[in-house]
């Protein structure tokens, strides 16, 4: 942001075929407008580009039809001998008889300036799609528990992420401030010189850097009521610090990273913040409003890679056209639902 110019008495010019000093008012007025027309005077010097204008998202889907679900969808649907419907009715039931839930997710939305809604439609759309809810919040409370005490790290072949990360491939990410910008950052480096590359006599898998090092388990896991994954934790960790006041999340403690995941509250902070992030990120890069469409913050929920979302759809309407992000199926099932979903708040 440029500084504002400093004027002074000296820095104006008096004609001198004027013989009649200004009224004092009038002179008082001058003054004022000085700094005023030497500010618009630097921004146009400076070709500085005028801010555009915020457009607001449209409400609704963009699709008169579903998506398609992926096949992984619904074959695990399947092997759980359930439905889409069945899921989400038992999600949508949990979310309205629980109201020591329901209260915690107004709770967290409030913290994180987002409207609740949002934060609904996030775990409707996993808990239809991806996994089972359970049937009481006090069940994820013990499914958490049980991750407490295991010993496991993140790492691939033996090598231990925090290693990995140390390689000089990702000197770049050493000036990143703050865990959002850092962690996206291994993830960029990871895409653009590990992913499917043999380095170093090392093959590695041509699959996201979340799946290689962060999922000892199975690739694609993800936990909790927010089916967190634990890259996304870890991206997410200042931000949660900062409004909630959960402690800090570390690569070398993997345990700690999935006991935050696993638990109902700190899940809820974490998801709370990524919707924020999207919300933000849409805003400053694609001069975009998303916040009143969550079919479309379900959507990047669901797809991750807002920063980069964004930047492509800013790319496509600097030609003047105006295209609006669209819903995958998740997201749409999310807008088709809304009616019932805002009725549980």
């Amino acid at each position: 942001m440029q500084d504002h110019a400093r004027w002074h008495d000296s820095d104006t010019f008096t004609p001198h075929h004027v013989r009649e000093p200004p009224h004092r008012l009038e002179t008082e007025a001058l003054r004022k407008l000085v700094p005023v027309l030497a500010l618009i005077t630097a921004l146009i010097a400076s070709g500085a580009p005028a801010r555009a204008e915020i457009r607001v998202m449209p409400e609704g889907n963009r699709n008169a039809e579903q998506p398609s679900v992926p096949g992984a969808s619904v074959r695990r649907t399947k092997a759980g001998k359930s439905t889409f419907d069945a899921k989400y009715e038992k999600v949508r039931q949990l979310l309205a008889t629980d109201s020591k839930l329901m209260g915690k997710i107004k709770s967290t939305a409030r913290a994180y300036g987002i409207d609740p809604i949002h934060m609904v439609g996030a775990i409707v759309g996993e808990h239809t799609y991806n996994v089972d809810a359970y049937d009481r919040l006090q069940s994820y409370y013990v499914k958490a528990a049980a991750y407490a005490g295991d010993s496991f790290r993140f790492a691939y072949e033996g090598e231990s992420v925090a290693d990995f990360v140390d390689r000089p491939q990702f000197s770049v990410c050493a000036d990143k401030k703050g865990s959002y910008a850092l962690w996206s950052c291994r993830e960029s480096v990871w895409d653009k010189t590990f992913r499917g590359e043999t380095v170093g006599g090392t093959s590695f898998p041509n699959n996201r850097f979340s799946a290689v090092f962060f999922q000892p388990f199975y690739a694609g896991q993800t936990f909790g009521l927010g089916q967190i994954n634990p890259l996304t934790a870890l991206m997410m960790t200042d931000t949660v610090a900062r409004v909630s006041g959960y402690e800090r999340l570390d690569e070398n403690s993997a345990a700690e990273v999935y006991k935050a995941i696993m638990d109902p509250d700190q899940s809820l902070a974490y998801m709370a913040a990524v919707i924020r992030h999207s919300i933000d990120v849409y805003r400053s890069v694609a001069d975009i409003d998303i916040s009143n469409n969550p079919g479309i913050t379900a959507t990047l929920y669901n797809i991750g890679n807002p920063d980069q979302r964004a930047a492509a759809l800013a790319a496509k309407n600097r030609s003047g056209t105006v295209e609006w992000p669209e819903e995958n199926y998740y997201g749409w099932l999310v807008n088709e639902k809304l009616p019932e979903l805002k009725a549980l708040l």
